[in-house]
């Protein structure tokens, strides 16, 4: 299911713990590998576009942005490098390719090809601001319509795996991928449906057990009352979780706007690796 796996990687930090993720599922899988990172051209663009007209007029000079296009460029190919010489050391299949332009654009324009999308939680600017999920991270993970696997700043093995499960068409879709992941991994499943409606939380418990026993997987199954959001985060961090799979940004944008994104809560405190279905 997981034959090309796409990493997409900048020169922050979690761009290790994205490549030993990828490192780890492409041997589980016997998949390809392939690694983007994009060298974000965008503020030349603008300065070009809108020097002349702003609140204070200023034409940067060619030469100042052949010279920060040039360093931009050099940085990329330094990143491509360094992945290349991790890469290089692993019995797997890979390729590397520099794209030049806004990177959720580009990401997202990438993935079509790919089955599974790896990205860190945060960029390159995490270190001013550690709460916040990355900017690309969150546009991609809103507009990609692959799996994504969005991993922390320090990479831990799958072992235990948390379904939050609540019957939906994108809950189902992690039902499919965490099949495989435990299939491979030979990881626990643990189901958790969030629901005061305790009957209601438990018919989903079984629903979900009957699909995963055609995976030979016996899951341990909790039903738990409460907001969705800050249950499941609780109970990841409650039962050192390695990796929470959901259904991504299930409500409309307007629901999102009063109730808050569900998604965007859990990516962005789970301590956990978070898996987006959608």
């Amino acid at each position: 299911m997981f034959k090309n796996i796409m990493l997409a990687v900048d020169g922050s930090l979690y761009a290790d713990s994205v490549l030993t993720a990828g490192i780890s599922l492409a041997k589980a899988f016997h998949s390809h590998i392939s690694v983007i990172t994009v060298a974000d051209v965008r503020v030349f663009e603008w300065a070009t576009a809108v020097g002349a007209d702003g609140f204070v007029p200023i034409i940067p000079s060619g030469l100042y942005q052949d010279e920060s296009r040039k360093i931009l460029e050099e940085k990329t190919d330094k990143i491509l490098e360094k992945c290349t010489q991790i890469l290089s050391k692993e019995s797997i299949s890979f390729e590397t390719e520099k794209l030049m332009g806004a990177p959720a654009d580009s990401i997202v324009e990438k993935a079509h090809l790919s089955d599974l999308i790896i990205m860190g939680k945060r960029g390159e600017f995490a270190k001013w601001d550690k709460k916040t999920l990355g900017a690309t991270t969150e546009a991609v993970s809103r507009s990609v319509h692959k799996p994504m696997l969005v991993v922390d700043k320090e990479f831990c093995p799958f072992k235990k795996i948390l379904i939050a499960y609540d019957g939906s068409q994108h809950a189902n879709k992690v039902l499919q991928y965490v099949g495989h992941f435990a299939e491979y991994l030979g990881s626990e499943i643990i189901i958790l449906c969030v629901s005061n409606d305790k009957e209601a939380g438990e018919e989903n418990c079984h629903e979900a057990e009957k699909y995963l026993k055609n995976y030979d997987i016996v899951p341990k199954s909790f039903v738990e009352a409460g907001h969705p959001e800050k249950e499941i985060v609780k109970f990841s961090h409650e039962n050192d979780i390695n990796l929470t799979a959901i259904g991504a940004y299930g409500n409309s944008r307007i629901k999102e706007a009063l109730l808050g994104s569900t998604t965007e809560h859990i990516l962005r405190f789970s301590h956990s690796a978070v898996l987006l279905a959608k």
